[in-house]
């Protein structure tokens, strides 16, 4: 399923999370488990709109390369 497209209705019964650093107005991206541990994403903007499906391992890569820095020359007023 790796990055498949899937409807808002698929996620009926999905706790999603998102980051404690979202911003003031709650933009962010959503988070939610899977019972077969992949991982959906969303935005949070659109609740009712179509989500993302990751492995566990796609979220660790992309998540251990946003703690090392690996984005950070696309976040606005970043230096570099």
């Amino acid at each position: 399923m790796n990055g498949q497209e899937l409807p808002a209705a698929g996620a009926v019964g999905l706790v999603w999370q998102k980051s404690r650093r979202s911003d003031p107005t709650g933009d962010c991206v959503e988070l939610a488990e899977l019972p077969d541990g992949d991982i959906a994403v969303r935005n949070s903007r659109y609740p009712d709109g179509p989500y993302l499906v990751y492995t566990r391992a796609e979220v660790e890569a992309f998540v251990g390369g946003a703690k090392d820095g690996d984005f950070d020359h696309m976040l606005v007023g970043s230096a570099g």
